[in-house]
Order: C-alpha cells, then structure tokens, then sequence
C-alpha cells in the first residue's frame, strides 16, 4: 500500500480555524500533536487526496457539526477525512474522545440525507449510543435482537451481528448507507466474534465509507491497509483510500499505585508524567505479606486473597482498599476482578466488574482497581498484559471533573520489576516504527489487530444463499489472508516483510540492561541471514527440479497409474486394519497360544507389491499402556501385545540391543517381545498349547518350531484367519466399505497391463523416488509461498461443503435446500446439531417447557462440578441431543473435518437444565438459584441468550411454513422472557 504520514499541522484546533471547533474546553491544555497516516489503494492519486484533507474538505463549505469545546488535534484531523468522504481509523485512549468523530459523520450524513449505520460489540452499548445520539439527533433508530425501534430511521444503531445478517439478506437499507460506524472495531480480535466484523466489513455496500473507532494497537496501519485493498478489490466504486489517525494522548493523566497484600498503604510506582519509580516499587514489595497456607483457598489453579479466604470482611484487603478510597476522596470507583467468583463474592457498595465492563460503555470514575495481577486466558494463568492494563485503567479520571484518574494494583505475590513496568508503562507504538509481537512473548505490550477469521456452516450457507455470495472471495479478502500474505515473502520478486508475527521485541532492540540504554539490535543481521536463506532456497529448488527431470522412466504414465493404485490398495488395507485391530474388536482374541501375523520389519521404508512382507508368532499376554494420570477407557486405551517369534538381535553404539522381527525361517533367535497392535497384521483362528517356562532358549526355539509345523500344514490354503464379521463381530460401514474397494482394486490389478512388465519392482522404486522429489520441492514451495493459495485451505472448505451435501442442506449445485434456510438463521448456538434436531422432530414433540430446557444445552458453556442430573424426561431429551450431536461430528470426521468427537458432544452440558424448565413454568428467581450452583449473573446471561436462539429459531420456522413450531417457540419466549432476567439495560 502506498502511504502518506504526517503529524497534525501547526496550530490546529485554534478557535479562529475554519474547522468545526469553536469555544475552547474549559480542560484544554496544549495541543498535543497526533499521527495522521493514510493507506491508498495501487495507482491511487495520493496528492489530489492530500491536499483536499490540509484544507479540510471543500473550499467554503460549512461543517456539518460545531461543538462548544476546542476540538483536539486527533479530533481535527479525523473531521478533516470525513469531511473530504474518506474513510478513516481513529486509535485513541479510552475516554479520549473518539465518539466526537462517529457525531460529527452521524451530522454529516443526516445533513446529506444518507443513511448511516453505528454497529457495536455488545447490545449495552448500543443502548447507550442509542440513547446518546437520539438526544443529539431525533432521526435515530435501535436495532439489537432484543430491541427494534424506528428502523426506518437515517440513523441506526446496531450490533455488528445485527449488521452482517441485515447484509447477507440484501436488505434495502443496504443500498442506501453512505457511512458505517464500527465502535469498538479491535473487538475483531475476539476468538469467537471477531470474524463478524471481517464479514462485514468485506461485505460492505459498494457505496460505503467507514469510521473505525478503537483502543490504541500497534498495527492500526496493517488493518488500514487491508480496508483499502479489501474494499478496492470487491467494490466497483472508484477507489479510496483509508486514514489512521493515531495519539496516545490521555485527557486526564493517570497515577498508578501498587497495594500489597496484607499491607496498609498505597505506593506511587508510575507517576502522571509516566515516569515509574523503582524505588517505591521495591518498597511496596517488601511490604508484601505473603499468605499463609492456611489463609489460602485454590479455586481453578489459582490462590485466591483473603477476601475469599475465610477473613471477617473487615480484615480483608478489599474492605481496608474501598475504606482508604472512601477517606482520600478517591471515589466513585470500578473495581475490576477477573473472576465471575470473585465477583459475586465482593459485591458490597462499589461495582465489581469483570473486563467484558471496559468495552466502550460510558461510566468513568475517579478510581479503577485491579484486584488480580494475573488472569487465566483459557490456557492458562498469565500476567495480566499491558494491552488489557491499558483498556480497563482507561475508565479511571472524568474528564473535566478529575486533574488525575487513580489505578490501584492489588499484589498478592511478588512480581519482578520489568514486568510491572511493562504491565503499568506499556503503551502503543507510533505507527511509523510500530513493532510486532509473536505469541511465543511472555508479554503482549498492546491490543494488536490479529485475525481471528474462521470457517463457520452458517456462514458458508448464507454466503451461498447470497445472490453475490462466494465463499472463496470472502476468504481471499480476509484480513486473515491479508496478514498471511504480508507475513510470508515472495520468491519472485525477492521482496519479503519480515515475519509480521514472528519477530520478537527483543530482536527489534536490544535492552542493555546494565546502562538502560537502547543499542541497535543484531536485526540487520536477521534480515541478512533471512535473505541468504532464501537464496539457499531458491537454489535448492531449481537443483531437485534438475535431478527429478533427470529421472526418464519408460511408459511412465501407465507405470504412475499402477504406482497409485498401488498406493491407494496399501491405505486401504490399512484402513480395513485399523478397524478390525481396534481394541474395540480385538482385546477378547488376544488369548496366550494365538497365531499371530505379524509384520516384517525390513531396511526397505516402501515396498511395491502386492505380497505382505508377514511372519508368523505366537501371542503370550497382553497389557494397557499406562499413562500417568490419564484414566481411559478401555476401547480407547493402548495396548502392548507380548509375542513369542524370530527377531534378529543387534547393539547400538551405547551397548543397548536392538531387535527388529524377521521371517521365522531367517537367521534370529526366539524371542518373546512387545509390540504396538498396529504391528500385528492377523489373528488366526488357531491357538496352540505354549509351555509354562519360556525362558530357556530351547523352550522358546521348540514352541517356533511348531509354529513351522502348523504353517506347513496349511501351506495350500493358508493359515485360517478369524472373520472379522463373523467371528470378530466388525459391523462398521467404512469396513464394509473399505473391503469393497479393496477387493475392486485387486481386479484392477489382475488386468492391468503394466503388472507383467519386466523389472516392474526396479521401475516402481525410481518412480517412487521420483514422485517423493517431487512431493519434497511441493513441500518446500509451499512452505515459503503458502500464501499465494488461500491461508485457509481448499480442502477444508470442500470437506465442509461435503458435509453440508450429505447432510441434505444444500444441492450438489450449491442452492440451499430447507435444510439450509433454518442453518442461516442460527448463529447462536450450534447450527448443525441444531437443526438436526429441530428436523428430527424433538423440539414438536417435547413441550414447551421440556423445549426450552433442552435448547439451554446449546447456551450454556461453563463447566460445574457434580452438577446434579436432570429429571429423567428430561434426560432422555439430553441423550437425543447428545446422539444428534455425535451423528453431525462422526460425519463431519468422515468428511475430513478435523474433529474431536467426543470434546464436541461434551460440549453440549445439562447444568441448567432444571432451573431453566422451572423458570419456563412461572418459578421465581430466587427459587430457580436454590436449584444450581451457578451465579445469578451466569445464569441471566445463559437466559438472554437462550432466548436470541429462540428468536433465531422462530426466524428459521418462519422462512420454511412451519407455522405450528414458530408459534410454539413465540410461547416460550414469552415464558422466560419476564422479571429481573429480562429486566431493561442499565443503559436504556
């Protein structure tokens, strides 16, 4: 992307400026200047659009919004790109203003008379903006899933899931929005939720600008660059470009204290002017009472402080916190806890919150508090980093009312002072020399952009219900495949960015810790080295290209036609194998006195005919492989079959012996020795009497020598094998299956005319060497140039496509079939096992209540320990939806889906079942929390979202006639849809 950069001109946001600032803040200081960089589309003219934004739109026109306040410089600067129809990204502090952009594009827009959307990440704050602009602006409207008010209005508020369902079914808003708002827009690192917002920014009308409104990160010019080439490349509009405008500017200034456990004071570690003081940091962990094991209570891997422990409320550091709070007048205050536990445990007179609170909603205080230094992430227990520290510290000091805002730091163990420091003084890099981070980091300095796109069937089916759905271009134009073409080089040109998520901060600058100075790091190095490597690549390429073609093969074609068969006859004996083989079928077979055929092991890694390279032994005993705290169960356990049969013996160099089996009539000796059940290739019907004592060689070389004796007796027919249907009882489908096509492949083998070639096994060996030539310089291509092909693969999308097809949800031409209509609508809860089971009939069948308990399996995703079982109605329901569910998954694996099976039918839990049946049948609140273990908050939210699935589901029947089913979902709507559950937003 071409760029232009430049900080905010000289005086700007002066009153006298012809730019919508008026009246000076009563709080304003110095102007602090901002970053103002631009990201243009290839062969954009730069200059025509640089020099309409110096002059701040056009010549003479008046702005679309004044405000009584002197607007600050990222303010200014941001107007100036709306005003000249630009789009624009402003990365600013929590609680610096980045709301006056959004007013100022909602003002210009209503004044054009175009429409603009407002989307954000959860529905509280879209109450709120709603409730905002409608006093600013009385043509508002408010779309949320809950709420739908005025939406014909020009401006609409809106979750952003509101806004890519409103974009995949064409509505006729969509023609006519000029400008979308995404508050929050660094939301779109969200695991779960972030792919919404790559959706729909890809999606967008062609007709569209944007205001990107986010937390400060590091990479906003990456995002900037990709809206300009995302957006250029799918729309047919001319082609425009896409601004940053980028401060760490905080309006009012933070101080940041440590409070140690057990201790009774406040120690300043980083002042106003960002400057952190080791010494008082030292201080502050020397008063650190560490807790004793008694004053100690593990809950999830983690000590919990005496708040939770036991201690009278008076003792506890939170009661001694808030009092001194309260005292110096360092009230109203957050407190923020990173445990829904914690929470609920410590909610006295202040709000305790978790960090979902610091997303965007407007209620600032004097004082935030930390009460954890480390949060758990998913994985694991983690410092809690700067990123995370910068985002909720941000609700600290109201502007204009507070000169500083207050962070306290609770501290419960000690912590070396580089990681405070980079916890308390991370911030944003600037984005000319904005540095990248890799995950392998023990700490994230700041929110960095990184995709978190993934394949979804919901989405899959409605890009294909879309009119100008493609799936493939949506993912070609992901922000994932985005940072997956820049993070990669490209071997023709030579060019290459160097690693955008690999390149440690440590190798940007190397920290000389005993001066505290920064020298050049070895990067210059590095990059050297990277393109060395790369010359050594590219060599080695062009040499395997050489000697492959160097290998001429007669009647090659039909030689490779033989070669892959063959490949695909060994993969399906394989399969057939590991079937028959499983401990599922054959831990009951494997009696001591078995033959046993086993296989060969041989210095030759492939072979090229049809004979099994076998031998014959003599099973002794059997056993489950331990592994150390792992308790599975026995069909899916390993197991180690000891067998008596001829190995041949070697040592290595450290003395220690080495056996590997042999044909019983090769040179060996007779031992007793423990192999894998994949190495066992047969189970003969046959079982034989083995002495008691095998541990004289004789004993042991006489038991083989009736071995001999058997297999010679059976020379002609060959040694009967138990039937793995008849005898081994094998009712798998991919068995029956697979025997088929084995059986299918031997007769194509019988005809084949390359089979009676002379010197076959040489030629099959040279082409075997050759195709592995060939698989080795695909592999090395593919692992410097993966991204020139989707980052996503192919296959993955085929497979899911596969499963949607033998699932009846779409034609083999992609047109999506009843099936499909319902998948569209849910984007809440598992669309697959769902529909399934609304296509199965369970949902007609249960009533309402028993319905609306069964779909709470689908919401609720924590996990308690010994939740009781439900009534056993609704159990029977539970196990339909879990069979349904290990249906969808098994078919999904077939697919080559890569699935846990059973993770995904553990997934759906029963934990609120009976609570959410009793609150379905008029139960109070009070009374349904006497029935679980769960927390109030835990269980509202799993309610609201139980009934988002029921909306959905009512959407779903509405769209295929199942008029009888929709109105038995309205009714249980309005079963739970009452009291303090459903109680109006905080914000509306």
């Amino acid at each position: 992307m071409e760029t232009l950069k430049r900080k905010a001109p000289d005086g700007l946001g002066a009153a006298d400026n012809a730019s919508p600032l008026k009246a000076p803040r009563a709080d304003a200081a110095e102007p602090v200047a901002c970053v103002h960089d631009v990201s243009y589309p290839e062969g954009y003219d730069a200059s025509a659009s640089a020099s309409r934004v110096l002059a701040g739109g056009a010549e003479g026109s008046e702005p679309a919004k004044k405000f009584p306040f002197q607007l600050d410089p990222f303010q200014a600067e941001a107007i100036r790109c709306v005003d000249n129809g630009e789009s624009v990204m402003v990365s600013a502090h929590t609680s610096a203003g980045k709301t006056v952009v959004a007013l100022y594009a909602i003002a210009m827009s209503l004044r054009n008379q175009q429409r603009v959307i407002y989307t954000s990440p959860i529905k509280a704050l879209s109450n709120q903006k709603y409730r905002e602009f409608k006093e600013e602006f009385s043509d508002v409207g408010l779309m949320t899933g809950d709420v739908t008010i005025e939406p014909n209005a020009s401006c609409l508020v809106m979750t952003t899931e509101i806004w890519r369902s409103m974009q995949y079914k064409g509505s006729e808003v969509m023609k006519e929005v000029a400008w979308v708002i995404f508050d929050e827009v660094h939301y779109m690192r969200d695991r779960e939720r972030g792919v919404v917002w790559e959706e729909s920014i890809v999606m967008a009308p062609k007709n569209s600008r944007f205001v990107f409104l986010s937390a400060t990160v590091p990479n906003a010019k990456e995002f900037a660059d990709w809206v300009a080439k995302a957006c250029c490349e799918t729309s047919l509009v001319h082609k425009q470009p896409c601004h940053i405008v980028y401060t760490d500017y905080r309006p009012t200034p933070l101080q940041h204290y440590v409070f140690p456990s057990g201790g009774d004071g406040l120690y300043l570690v980083v002042d106003e002017k960002a400057k952190f003081r080791e010494d008082s940091f030292q201080k502050a962990l020397n008063a650190l009472v560490p807790a004793s094991d008694s004053d100690k209570k593990k809950e999830n891997g983690k000590w919990q402080k005496g708040i939770m422990a036991g201690k009278s409320s008076e003792e506890s550091d939170i009661f001694k916190m808030v009092k001194m709070i309260i005292q110096r007048q360092y009230d109203p205050v957050i407190l923020f806890s990173f445990s829904k536990r914690e929470c609920e445990f410590l909610a006295m007179q202040c709000l305790f919150a978790t960090e979902t609170f610091s997303i965007g909603l407007n209620m600032p205080a004097k004082t935030v508090v930390f009460t954890n230094v480390r949060k758990f992430d998913g994985d694991r227990f983690r410092w809690l980093s700067s990123g995370e520290y910068i985002q909720m510290s941000g609700r600290a000091g109201r502007r204009g009312i507070d000169q500083r805002g207050i962070c306290i730091l609770m501290v419960d163990e000690k912590m070396e002072p580089s990681t405070a420091k980079m916890m308390l003084k991370g911030s944003a890099d600037s984005l000319n020399s904005a540095k990248l981070f890799c995950s392998a980091c023990s700490h994230t300095p700041t929110l960095l952009f990184i995709s978190a796109f993934h394949l979804s069937y919901n989405m899959l089916l409605n890009q294909m219900r879309s009119e100008d759905g493609d799936p493939e271009k949506l993912l070609r134009y992901s922000f994932y495949q985005f940072q997956a073409d820049r993070a990669l080089p490209d071997l023709e040109t030579g060019c290459f960015h160097l690693l955008h998520h690999c390149l440690l901060v440590h190798m940007d600058f190397y920290q000389n810790r005993n001066t505290g100075t920064q020298q050049q790091s070895p990067n210059h190095f590095m990059k050297l080295t990277i393109a060395l490597h790369l010359n050594f690549v590219q060599k080695q390429i062009k040499e395997l290209e050489s000697d492959r073609n160097s290998m001429v093969i007669e009647e090659e074609e039909s030689l490779k036609d033989y070669y892959d068969l063959l490949q695909q006859y060994k993969s399906l004996k394989k399969d057939v194998r590991d079937i028959v083989l499983s401990p599922k079928h054959v831990l009951p077979f494997l009696q001591p006195g078995r033959l046993v055929r086993l296989e060969c092991v041989t210095d030759e890694l492939t072979t090229f005919s049809l004979e099994e390279n076998v031998t014959w032994g003599i099973i002794i005993n059997f056993e489950k492989v331990k592994f150390h705290g792992e308790d599975r169960r026995p069909e899916d356990s390993d197991y180690t079959v000891d067998v008596l049969t001829r190995c041949s013996v070697s040592k290595d160099s450290s003395g220690k012996k080495a056996m590997k089996v042999v044909a019983l009539k090769e040179p060996g000796e007779p031992v007793v020795v423990s192999l894998p059940l994949s190495q066992i290739d047969g189970l003969s019907s046959i079982r034989m009497y083995i002495p008691k004592d095998l541990l004289p060689v004789e004993g042991r070389e006489n038991t083989l020598r009736k071995v001999e004796e058997v297999l010679s007796r059976f020379a002609k027919d060959g040694v009967p094998l138990l039937d793995p249907e008849e005898d081994m009882k094998v009712q798998s489908k991919s068995f029956r299956k697979a025997t088929r096509r084995i059986e299918a492949l031997e007769s194509l083998f019988e005809k084949h005319d390359i089979r009676s070639s002379p010197h076959i096994q040489q030629k099959l060996k040279v082409l075997h060497a050759k195709q592995e030539l060939s698989a080795k310089i695909k592999s090395i291509k593919k692992t410097v140039r993966s991204s020139t092909a989707l980052a996503f693969n192919k296959d993955e999308l085929k497979a899911r496509k596969r499963v949607l097809r033998r699932l009846g949800y779409v034609t083999s031409d992609d047109v999506a079939e009843l099936k499909g209509k319902v998948a569209c609508e849910i984007s809440s809860a598992d669309e697959l096992t769902l529909t399934e089971l609304m296509f199965s009939g369970t949902l007609k069948d249960a009533t309402v209540e028993q319905m609306v308990a069964l779909l709470s399996c689908f919401v609720w995703q924590e996990k308690l320990q010994d939740a009781p079982k439900p009534r056993e109605e609704l159990d029977l329901l539970f196990y339909q939806l879990q069979e349904t569910a290990r249906r969808v998954a098994n078919l999904q694996l077939e697919c080559k889906i890569q699935i846990d099976v059973e993770s995904f039918v553990n997934s759906f839990r029963p934990d609120i079942m009976e609570a959410v049946c009793s609150w379905a049948r008029g139960s109070k609140f009070y009374q349904i929390m006497e029935m679980t273990q769960v927390f109030e908050g835990s269980l509202i939210r799993a309610i609201r979202r139980l009934e988002e699935v029921l909306q959905q589901l009512i959407l779903a029947s509405k769209s295929i006639g199942e008029t009888e089913l929709e109105a038995k979902l309205e009714e249980a709507v309005s079963k739970i849809k009452r009291d303090i559950v459903f109680a109006a937003s905080l914000y509306l």
